[in-house]
């Protein structure tokens, strides 16, 4: 596990940036494991606006999002099909057939899917303040594919602020990249932002290998970098 530490989230989601970057022309049609959250706004800006000055180039670029939420439609604000277009999609050369999120309909063939166009080349991670990666909460096994997943109440509180505020408008179950779905990725990068998720990254980098801490299990992949601003890193 290699482990970046800068002095922001603005320098940490750049350098996020650049490693999407380098896969992408490196490999043009690269499979992409992504994301959703205010953690990796910054990189997708960033990547929209090297999409634009012509350094990179989606068009034979492949995504999967790791969950979305059961219950909103696609269309809905808080959508997390809603968020990639609003925040990456719309705004790149990417084909929009290229881009695929979990669902119910779709959960039982995800992993296959993701096989079927070669795997992920580099999967993308935030993390919650209890240690979750997408919505794998604490206690779920690690040999887990894509599933229907109940959110934890700690989760529906950090997600509330993106519905007024309101637990009550926050889901309660997400369909979401299993943990083994997540390892299997060839190349991982997660980023942290924040005090909040101080303890999250001492667990994750220094604590036992457990379910109660399922970003632990990242110590086990062989290509890991965690990207983190000096808030987040204040325990290490």
């Amino acid at each position: 596990m290699i482990i970046k530490i800068f002095k922001n989230d603005e320098f940490a989601s750049r350098a996020a940036a650049d490693i999407i970057i380098a896969q992408i022309n490196g490999k043009p049609n690269s499979v992409l494991g992504l994301p959703t959250g205010g953690t990796p706004v910054k990189t997708y800006q960033t990547l929209i606006n090297a999409c634009n000055e012509g350094r990179v180039s989606f068009k034979n670029v492949k995504t999967f999002n790791l969950d979305e939420y059961i219950g909103l439609h696609p269309t809905h604000e808080q959508s997390y099909r809603n968020f990639m277009n609003t925040n990456l999609f719309n705004h790149i050369d990417i084909v929009m057939e290229n881009t695929h999120l979990p669902s119910e309909e779709n959960a039982a063939n995800y992993d296959e899917m993701i096989n079927a166009a070669g795997g992920l080349d580099l999967q993308v991670l935030g993390i919650g303040g209890n240690g979750h990666i997408a919505f794998n909460e604490p206690g779920g096994a690690f040999d887990s594919l894509t599933h229907k997943q109940a959110i934890a109440e700690a989760t529906i509180r950090d997600n509330a602020r993106f519905f007024d505020g309101d637990i009550d408008k926050v889901p309660k179950f997400a369909v979401t990249l299993g943990i083994k779905g997540i390892m299997n990725a060839r190349k991982i990068i997660l980023l942290a932002f924040g005090k909040g998720k101080t303890q999250a990254i001492y667990d994750t980098v220094r604590g036992q290998v457990t379910t109660n801490v399922p970003s632990s299990i990242l110590q086990l992949h062989p290509n890991c970098t965690l990207l983190i601003d000096e808030a987040a890193a204040g325990m290490l």
